[in-house]
């Protein structure tokens, strides 16, 4: 009997490697729901960008616009996990179809009051209303935990797969928000978006079957009393500064070299590094304890962050968006270890709340780090501002090499 060639077994390998996503939508309702997730996480990447130029294009006030989609970012990490925690008590369809309604009702009363010239107040009320969002990825994740429970490596895969599903909503969002406010009308975007957040989530809560069983009351502690959850809620945060921070100094660049409007094609290349990353991740599995890959993912982020900051100095857009390629690279699989160690954390019945929180740390260190960018690139220099998202990149390895030496990242005994 012949013996398979080294070609053979690298063919054999990378057929492996590529079946690990069909198994996943293999799965009884599996291309239903993520149909619908998908629908519904696009407007994700929409609706700041529409909110924006909607709203600096009626009032001409960017400062005007900035505070209104800053005030719906601080109502959404507080009312994140709110959200996320009737979910787990309640079921999906019982708690994110209403509070998706509530979130488009919203953004349409947003819409209204921009078109109307109401008071800028209103316009802060009606943002705030759409904080009741809620995480559409977080709850296509929690499927995905109980429909794999007894397969981690398969888990791996889904956890990879939804990552790279973010880093392309956010790369395809704003790119279809400033078409539809630049062909159409200013309001298009917003409208556009609160409709596809709609129908997605109507499909996706019609799948029932995919559904994680609801608790009535949960007698597991807060996730954030569970060991490690508080040093990656640190972790998040410092991630979140990480890509605040580089949205903004990269624009600020771009607009110093005179190509503002190359700024969006510019990151979205980042979101592609981190999406191709993410995918790859996900089909070669995994190797070792999560807790070490994070800290090696981690590692790696930092040390790829001051790319960005290294090509910026050489004053050319073009070596800015390569390297920018590059360091998108290490986003997604940080992400995704990171995401595996929260659901291995948190009590399964608190297991939407627990990712919610993660969110909510994501969001205000994206606040914190548009702010602290945007200070940078206006008082010292655009090239110095890319010391910012460096700086917050090591301050995440840091917290992640903390609590590895602390054990933290170790496996609970209940759990096994």
């Amino acid at each position: 009997m012949p013996q398979p060639t080294s070609r053979d077994r690298r063919i054999r390998k990378r057929t492996t490697r590529l079946s690990g996503y069909r198994r996943l939508f293999a799965l009884p309702g599996a291309r239903a729901f993520t149909a619908g997730n998908l629908l519904a996480r696009l407007p994700m990447g929409m609706f700041s960008v529409s909110a924006v130029v909607m709203i600096a294009g009626s009032r001409g006030s960017y400062a005007l616009a900035g505070a209104v989609t800053a005030t719906g970012l601080a109502a959404t990490a507080v009312a994140g996990p709110f959200v996320a925690r009737l979910v787990d008590r309640h079921g999906q369809a019982r708690i994110a179809l209403p509070a998706t309604v509530v979130s488009v009702l919203g953004s349409l009363a947003l819409l209204l009051c921009v078109h109307h010239d109401a008071p800028d107040w209103t316009l802060f009320a009606a943002y705030a209303a759409t904080a009741t969002t809620p995480n559409t990825g977080g709850l296509s994740r929690a499927r995905w935990a109980h429909l794999l429970r007894d397969d981690p490596g398969a888990l791996h895969t889904a956890n990879a797969f939804e990552q790279a599903a973010d880093e392309l909503c956010f790369m395809l969002g704003p790119v279809l928000a400033s078409f539809l406010t630049g062909t159409f009308f200013p309001e298009a975007g917003t409208l556009t978006g609160a409709v596809l957040l709609l129908a997605g989530m109507l499909l996706f809560t019609a799948q029932r079957a995919t559904e994680p069983p609801p608790t009535a009351r949960s007698q597991a502690p807060s996730p954030l009393r569970s060991p490690g959850i508080p040093a990656l809620l640190v972790c998040f945060t410092a991630t979140g500064a990480v890509f605040g921070s580089m949205e903004v100094v990269t624009i600020a660049y771009a607009d110093a070299q005179g190509h503002r409007a190359a700024a969006g094609a510019v990151l979205a290349l980042q979101a592609a590094g981190s999406c191709a990353a993410g995918l790859a991740y996900g089909a070669y599995g995994t190797s070792g304890p999560a807790g070490p890959r994070l800290v090696r993912c981690l590692a790696a982020m930092a040390a790829l962050m001051t790319l960005p900051w290294a090509a910026a100095g050489t004053g050319s857009l073009v070596v800015l968006a390569g390297a920018l390629l590059v360091a998108g690279m290490a986003t997604a699989p940080t992400m995704v270890t990171a995401m595996a160690l929260v659901q291995r954390r948190t009590p399964a019945d608190r297991l939407n709340e627990g990712m919610s929180l993660m969110v909510t740390g994501l969001l205000a260190g994206i606040a914190c780090g548009s702010a602290t960018g945007g200070w940078a690139a206006e008082r010292l220099s655009p090239v110095t501002a890319f010391a910012v998202p460096a700086a917050a990149a090591v301050l995440a390895l840091l917290v992640g090499g903390a609590g590895g030496r602390e054990g933290a990242w170790r496996r609970p005994r209940h759990q096994g």
